[in-house]
């Protein structure tokens, strides 16, 4: 009998494809990013316990473009400062991805909330533009000109935070406590320059990151970089704690209350 593709793999070839996933080499992305002061109150809104405000209300955009052979990958993030247990890190809103395939391990490993989108680096010279959007919006655009080198950076380690869940099958909740995720990255720089430019956020009902304005510009920077991710489960949540802020993850909150049709399949 001819192979069954949706039969079991054997656990050789389910090691084979674990052991290829962890020998991937480093892959480097062109990006843009852009940080700035926004309001203090906006910045803590957002964060579900047990997150909590950093020492600075800071918001960061980062915009790239990823040249994997045969798959470019258009990535983004858009991100508050926040703080768990004494480590400070990032909080992302939004994830704009450009492809399916990197929604996937994202959102049901990690937890993270990547949303299928459109996501635009370019150059002309010393002009650059970035920009992501969905649903025909472009609710983030950075622009601006190159305005010099910038030295390289020592290899850094940045920590985002993310929940993981999964809502409940009778819409009342979640199935499990969710848990709060800490994913550590490890990020090479090899190119690095300074961008004179701004920052524009546009109304969107679907990513409202109007929300949170350009008080002061910090800095927006063009680079390359490389980077590696490990998650670790650092402890259970409350999921009546974190239930008011699960909009934040779908375009319709009402959606994860729909159940098929009666009889249906």
């Amino acid at each position: 009998m001819a192979r069954v593709r949706y039969g079991a793999r054997t656990e050789a070839e389910i090691g084979a494809a674990r052991t290829a996933s962890s020998r991937l080499p480093d892959i480097w992305s062109t990006g843009v990013v852009a940080v700035w002061e926004s309001d203090p109150d906006a910045v803590a809104a957002v964060l579900p316990p047990p997150l909590k405000p950093t020492g600075r209300p800071l918001v960061r955009v980062n915009i790239s473009k990823v040249d994997l052979p045969g798959y470019p990958l258009g990535a983004g993030s858009f991100a508050v400062a926040a703080a768990h247990d004494g480590v400070e890190g990032w909080y992302p809103l939004v994830m704009p991805m450009t492809h399916e395939r990197a929604l996937i391990g994202g959102r049901e490993v990690f937890g993270e909330p990547k949303k299928l989108g459109e996501v635009t680096v370019e150059r002309d010279g010393l002009v650059v533009r970035a920009a992501l959007a969905r649903h025909g919006i472009e609710f983030v655009e950075v622009r601006g000109a190159v305005s010099g080198a910038l030295p390289l950076p020592e290899p850094t380690r940045k920590t985002d935070f993310y929940f993981k869940f999964l809502p409940a099958v009778d819409g009342s909740g979640f199935d499990a406590d969710p848990v709060l995720v800490h994913c550590v990255r490890n990020e090479k720089v090899r190119r690095l320059e300074r961008i004179t430019g701004d920052v524009v956020l546009r109304e969107s009902m679907y990513d409202p990151v109007a929300d949170l304005p350009v008080r002061e510009l910090v800095g927006i920077t063009l680079g390359e970089k490389t980077t590696d991710q490990k998650g670790r489960v650092v402890e259970r949540v409350s999921g009546q704690a974190l239930l008011p802020y699960i909009h934040q993850r779908y375009d319709d909150p009402q959606q994860i209350l729909d159940g098929p049709p009666e009889g249906s399949t």
